[in-house]
């Protein structure tokens, strides 16, 4: 037989796109629009509906950027109409190509009741099927016109990002307002051929399914009158039932759909609008769970929920009618889809609670699988927090857009630094915003690496951002693929479902140690300081209000700020979220930030001033109190405890240096600073050793361009390396105002930077202060530290504990580590003998080493300070910004644990008179405690959670310096896993490395 297989093909694309399509809307009328444009920000829906709108016209241009617009579209059902199906086309200008990034509206009725989002994949609202004719139509449209960021030329800088710079110009045009009958059976023939067409392509083309599939797709078209398109369709279908029926073959690949709409919760477009964006496509969902009784649909983030809840409550009834119809599911168990790398310990674990506790308060439903298909890389932390919260799978789709490596499973347990280990699905689909289309469903069943052991996958279906999520046509098709030979086989579930029947399937899958790095998006470790700035900071401050607020409550009956914790911790978890701490949203939203960030620490300030006033006594009595917040003693000061401060060690001296600079000394370390405002040596005098690499400077800073292939906010690629200029020209080097301390200021660029270099009296520790009013673009600024240290690993802080990664490059998967997170410290050592670099405020860093002339290894660790790429905030970073290292030599882990504490929660000294007993004392500095708090449920009882922070186990006693009546182990939710060992107020701990307790003593 001749090869006539192309032919078929393209006649197939030709006589859909051309004659079947557009059959399915066979007849139209236009529909009379008016419109109101709001002034300033949205209205709430009440008064959109009750303005006077003007009338506009299909082709007239429309809506200013971040505007919104209420159209109001009326007319009447042709009477010749009666008995078929009605839909009102609403194209507000929409780009196909563009689902979630562009104008968006939502469809109310005159009463407003919402009833479905607007979308450029899902522009039809139902009228009625069948309509008896001479219906009246009345509908409400709230168009946000949300300027285009990301266009076909993408990462191009723009000011759109920002309200106050982009302008007034209309950015859509009205395109189509109808009236259409919708026929039912030309759109069933689009699925099938769209189905058909889809996995031919896919099929071998030697295979005879390839060849079954293309005759009778050849013999459907024959069928189709092409100037009578609706008559003839029925029985173009019936040329297709004989291929749609063929089941699938016992050993084909089995997908689970979930239906999905990935939000971000704040990306190129601020906060408030995704609120409208989670209504739009929740209302979409409803209505379509109402109509397909097999779809089930999954929503993660209980922030949004919670928005729906909050703002739009017409929203928010479809919705918990939905959810409880069981197919509209809460899932993920945490409060926002949070990046995971940079918060802290306690924040990652409140992600959790908060999570957790909107599902289970406001539908009874506790998530055992976490949601995360985005997130830009996983700590190695972060399997305990989840067990500890009480989940056991986890989902993410993130690392299959690595760069270097193919991570080598889709279905592994992943084994946290703990030894927790959670069963891990990454979807072969490659996708979180699967369509159906017959090559994602065929890349999934090649791509799946676990052949011949496990056999389920799952598809997350739906557009995302707003894009509508999952559309008719993708359930429709998903239904063709239910058992359909040479596909998959596609069924609609619950994440909790496919979980469940992926681990019972594999009960023995491979193991992966450690963290799951991401080898792209580096640079959102650096980019936009002053949001990762604010979140340390807010993470430090909420530690200190808890601590001191349950103190002051248990101490002096001082009232406990329930409601106003509870709320700020939202706040900065929702700060968290993957695109606003990473610092990848447009302007509009880190600008926003700042001043949140401003809000909560004057707020937290509030609560831990009036904690510590109740706690500190008569205020005039001529004495202050050092209140310490860490977790170990300092300056004589118990670790949660407030007492007067140990006497002030001897001064630092001063002098002058050979050769120009300046020589510091405490007794412990002696630091020499050159004439270039460089240091040249840390001399650790008790150890006899020196710090700084010899002909190597340390306090180096150092800039390099930084103009990677794409994504300018998210990615730093390793070629920024090639081209360094050393920051060596200082214009002063002097004494600082400060004892113990130089100063030293720089100019380069357009940017200027001042240090202060202190030794403090009666520390191993030199920190270095860094200011820098930076006004570059695209440019990458590091502080350099070379160290004289032979080490193969390093050690950096992550959440409950440390990871190691190596200083070699001996393997690809090595080299791609070129930059990493830490948090509040760097460590690395020889035996016996280590350095730590801890920050106030710093993420992004890079660890290299080279061996020397002399035999002896350079092993250079830089800090991350700033970036300035132009997309999508053309200006990142610009202005004055300060951070805080510091330099320990000597340091052990446990050293580089105490700096990075101390480095974070500066002392606070208070008038008062009364020494303050800490609520709870451990013997031990390797269990660290993280948290003290009073228990959520408002009784009272003292909740404290800790862990053992230097990767060793360890025997410790904690003793509660107040009365309770029993002690018990909790989750991270505060309920019972079991009573603890207890010895009057002491309670025995046996820790395993990096483990988690949560105590809960119940007064």
């Amino acid at each position: 037989m001749h090869d006539d297989r192309t032919l078929v093909e393209d006649r197939l694309k030709r006589v859909l796109d051309e004659r079947v399509r557009p059959a399915v809307y066979p007849e139209s009328v236009p529909l009379d629009v008016a419109v109101w444009h709001a002034p300033g920000e949205p209205v709430p829906v009440a008064e959109g509906l009750a303005a006077t709108p003007e009338p506009i016209a299909v082709g007239d241009a429309w809506g200013a950027p971040w505007g919104t617009s209420w159209f109001t579209v009326t007319g009447t059902v042709p009477a010749a109409w009666a008995g078929r199906t009605v839909e009102a086309v609403l194209d507000l200008g929409f780009d196909k190509n563009m689902p979630g990034f562009q104008c968006e509206g939502l469809v109310y009725r005159p009463d407003g009741t919402p009833v479905k989002g607007l979308h450029p994949r899902n522009d039809w609202v139902r009228i009625g099927s069948p309509v008896e004719g001479g219906e009246e139509v009345r509908l409400h449209v709230e168009a946000a016109s949300n300027p285009v960021i990301l266009d076909y030329h993408p990462f191009l800088p723009t000011e759109l990002g920002d309200r106050e710079t982009a302008g007034t110009r209309p950015q859509y045009r009205l395109a189509r307002m109808d009236l259409a009958v919708f026929d039912e059976t030309v759109w069933q023939l689009v699925m099938d051929l769209e189905v058909l067409g889809e996995l031919m392509r896919e099929l071998p083309v030697e295979s005879a399914r390839r060849w079954d599939v293309l005759r009778a797709v050849g013999r459907a078209l024959d069928a189709i009158d092409l100037q009578d398109v609706g008559a003839t369709a029925a029985a173009a279908r019936e040329r297709l039932a004989g291929v749609l029926s063929a089941p699938a073959v016992p050993s084909a690949h089995r997908i689970s759909a979930v239906g999905h709409a990935h939000i971000d919760s704040a990306w190129l477009w601020p906060l408030r609008e995704t609120v409208r964006k989670v209504a739009r496509t929740t209302s979409n969902m409803a209505a379509l769970l109402d109509s397909e009784p097999d779809f089930v649909f999954a929503m993660s983030q209980a922030q949004q929920w919670a928005w729906v809840k909050e703002h739009r409550p017409e929203v928010w009834a479809k919705v918990t009618k939905a959810v409880a119809g069981g197919r509209f599911v809460p899932t993920g168990g945490m409060w926002v889809e949070s990046d995971t790398n940079m918060p802290g310990s306690e924040a990652m674990a409140r992600q959790f609670v908060h999570g957790k506790r909107f599902f289970l308060g406001e539908f009874g439903v506790e998530n055992e699988e976490v949601w995360l298909p985005d997130t830009f890389g996983f700590a190695a932390g972060l399997p305990q927090i989840i067990k500890a919260a009480g989940s056991r799978w986890l989902l993410t789709q993130k690392i299959s857009w690595s760069r270097t490596n193919a991570f080598p499973h889709h279905t592994f347990l992943w084994e946290g630094i703990d030894g927790t280990q959670i069963f891990t699905h990454f979807p072969p689909v490659d996708t979180y915003n699967c369509s159906m289309q017959g090559s994602e469903i065929a890349h999934a069943a090649r791509n799946f690496k676990d052949k011949g052991v496990a056999r389920h996958s799952l598809a997350p279906t739906g557009w995302g951002d707003g894009g509508g999520g999952t559309t008719r046509e993708m359930v429709a098709k998903a239904a063709r693929m239910r058992d359909l030979e040479g596909s998959a086989t596609v069924t609609w579930e619950t994440p909790a479902a496919f979980f469940a029947k992926a681990e019972a399937e594999y009960p023995h899958p491979p193991v992966w140690a450690g963290e799951l790095y991401l080898e792209l998006h580096r640079a959102t470790l650096t980019s936009q300081a002053r949001t990762k700035q604010g979140n340390r900071r807010s993470e430090s401050l909420l530690r200190e209000a808890e601590l001191w607020a349950a103190t002051a409550a248990v101490r002096a009956g001082h009232p406990y700020p329930y409601e106003r914790l509870d709320r700020v911790w939202k706040t900065v978890l929702l700060h968290q979220f993957h695109d606003i701490l990473p610092g990848s949203s447009i302007a509009w939203v880190h600008r926003e930030a700042e001043r949140t960030y401003a809000a909560v620490a004057r707020e937290l300030e509030e609560v831990i001033g009036s904690a510590q006033r109740a706690l500190a006594g008569d205020p005039g009595a001529g004495t202050s109190l050092l209140f310490n917040s860490t977790p170990h003693a300092r300056d004589g000061v118990p670790a949660g405890g407030a007492a007067r401060p140990a006497a002030a060690a001897a001064a630092t001296r001063v002098g002058p240096r050979e050769g120009g600079g300046h020589v510091l000394d405490n007794g412990l370390l002696r630091v020499e600073v050159d004439g270039r405002g460089l240091v040249v040596s840390v001399y650790d005098l008790a150890a006899g050793r020196e710090t700084v690499a010899p002909d190597r400077p340390a306090n180096l800073l150092q800039l390099h361009p930084d103009f990677p292939n794409m994504w300018d906010a998210w990615d730093v690629d390793e070629f920024y390396r090639n081209t360094v200029t050393d920051l060596v020209e200082a214009e002063e080097v002097a004494p600082g105002e400060e004892p113990g301390s130089v100063r030293v200021t720089r100019a380069f660029g357009r940017s200027a930077v001042r240090q202060l270099l202190v030794l403090p009296a009666g520390a191993g520790r030199l920190e270095i202060r860094t200011e820098v009013d930076w006004h570059e673009t695209e440019k990458f600024l590091k502080l350099a530290f070379p160290l004289d240290v032979r080490a193969d690993r390093y050690a950096s802080e992550t959440q409950y504990g440390h990871a190691y990664r190596a200083t070699h490059t001996n393997t690809s998967w090595e080299a791609a580590k070129f930059e990493a997170c830490n948090h509040r410290f760097v460590h690395l050592e020889e035996p016996g003998w280590g350095v730590a670099l801890v920050n106030d405020s710093t993420y992004g860093h890079d660890v290299t080493r080279a061996v020397r002339a002399d035999g002896g290894t350079t092993t250079t660790v830089r800090a991350s300070l700033l970036r300035a790429p132009r997309f999508p905030d053309p200006q990142t970073d610009q202005g004055v910004h300060r951070f805080l290292h510091a330099l320990v030599p000597g340091a052990g882990i446990g050293d580089a644990v105490r700096e990075g504490y101390v480095a974070n929660l500066p002392a606070r000294l208070v008038p008062g008179d009364r020494d303050v007993e800490p609520l709870v004392a451990v013997d031990r500095d390797a269990v660290v405690v993280t948290a003290v708090k009073l228990a959520d449920d408002e009784s009272g009882d003292v909740v404290v959670r800790l862990h053992e922070a230097h990767g060793g186990r360890a025997a410790a006693t904690l003793t509660a310096n107040f009365p309770f009546t029993r002690v018990s182990a909790t989750d991270l939710l505060e309920r019972p896993l079991g009573e603890a060992e207890r010895e009057g107020r002491a309670v025995r701990l046996s820790l395993r490395p990096f483990e988690l307790v949560t105590l809960r003593f119940h007064r």
